[in-house]
């Protein structure tokens, strides 16, 4: 676990005696892995019991270590848990639990997401995230390396006054994530479309669109959990912050950025599901407009030939005395009767619109 103290000036890295800087102006930022949370938790929450001298319940100290929990906030009179689910690193989570290699896209193949624990005490902020973590591992970069507006005056270079800041700045970076998503979704699901509705090629990769479809319906769920907590976090911030009005004000304002952020991928993610919902409903209804097209057109071609088989019913009938039937030109007459049969038949199902060539009906 690493230890950070900040204050207005600068920021120090594993410092000695830790728990004689919690009320010496600053706050500490505890930061562990899950591995290390997982390996001993005991151990765990006494050290951090050692440094902030409140003790974490059991329940949370197993929601902390659960790597399938939602997005979640719960209170205590002590501290504040906040689980948010982020975007992990990993490439590998095409392939289910038994293994099977699923059909995912690339850009949805990276909608693996991982919990990250916050948790809210006296001047302390305690982070329990997966050992590769880029969020976290720019955030620790960026306050390590800050220098104070006197040497660089440059927007955005202040250090976060408490510890509900540097986790909504945190929370914010994550929620960022998700939105450079949506370039890369939103050109594979167009993919898509144009898969779904080319008319020169039958769309055959039905397993691959069903898993694209449950992907962009988990991350709907997920950024429902997320701003619950977000909401529920703000509620807190409201009923419960003893600051002064502009310190309150700040973390609101940055609470509700980030549930901006979030509404955004959310309505984002719907929209991309509408979207390839009324893509799959088109592709459909153009199959039923092709097997329409074809079933007319072999109508069509049985109701002409439906006349001509009655002509040939009759006269292979076995009668001894029948019209034409000994003519000489008996046969040409018969012929030229069912020709004259087939063009008014034409002429009919023309002017009755039964029949219309490719190049009229891309024009209308």
């Amino acid at each position: 676990m690493d230890i950070f103290h900040i204050n207005d000036t600068q920021t120090l890295q594993n410092p000695d005696k830790p728990e004689a800087l919690v009320n010496a102006g600053g706050f500490l930022w505890l930061d562990a892995s899950h591995e290390e949370v997982a390996a001993d938790p005991i151990a765990w929450r006494n050290r951090v019991e050692a440094i902030t001298g409140t003790q974490i319940y059991e329940l949370h100290l197993k929601d902390v270590s659960n790597l399938t929990h939602p997005s979640y906030f719960d209170a205590t009179e002590e501290y504040e848990l906040v689980v948010f689910r982020k975007l992990t690193l990993t490439e590998a989570n095409g392939d289910n639990k038994n293994g099977v290699k699923r059909k995912i896209p690339a850009a949805l193949n990276k909608l693996a997401t991982t919990p990250v624990s916050f948790l809210l005490m006296q001047n302390v902020l305690i982070t329990v995230r997966p050992a590769q973590s880029r969020t976290v591992e720019l955030a620790r970069q960026r306050l390590l390396d800050y220098k104070s507006r006197a040497e660089n005056n440059t927007h955005g270079s202040r250090l976060p006054a408490s510890p509900e800041e540097l986790m909504l700045r945190l929370l914010n970076a994550m929620v960022d994530q998700y939105l450079e998503l949506r370039q890369p979704l939103t050109q594979q699901l167009d993919r898509w479309q144009h898969a779904l509705l080319d008319p020169r090629r039958p769309f055959n990769n039905w397993l691959a669109l069903l898993d694209s479809r449950v992907e962009l319906r988990k991350l709907d769920n997920l950024c429902e959990e997320q701003r619950d907590a977000m909401q529920e976090l703000r509620d807190h911030i409201v009923d419960t912050h003893d600051g002064n009005s502009r310190a309150k004000d700040l973390l609101l304002v940055r609470t509700n950025d980030v549930m901006e952020h979030i509404s955004r991928v959310l309505n984002h993610a719907r929209r991309l599901e509408a979207s390839l919902e009324s893509a799959v409903q088109i592709h459909f209804a153009a199959m039923a407009h092709r097997t329409s097209e074809i079933m007319r057109t072999l109508t069509v071609i049985t109701a002409l030939f439906m006349p001509l088989t009655l002509i040939t019913g009759i006269f292979g009938m076995n009668f001894e005395v029948m019209p034409l039937l000994k003519h000489a030109s008996g046969f040409w007459y018969t012929m030229g009767a069912m020709g004259v049969i087939v063009v008014l038949l034409l002429i009919y199902f023309r002017s009755q619109r039964y029949l219309q060539d490719q190049a009229s009906r891309r024009i209308e």
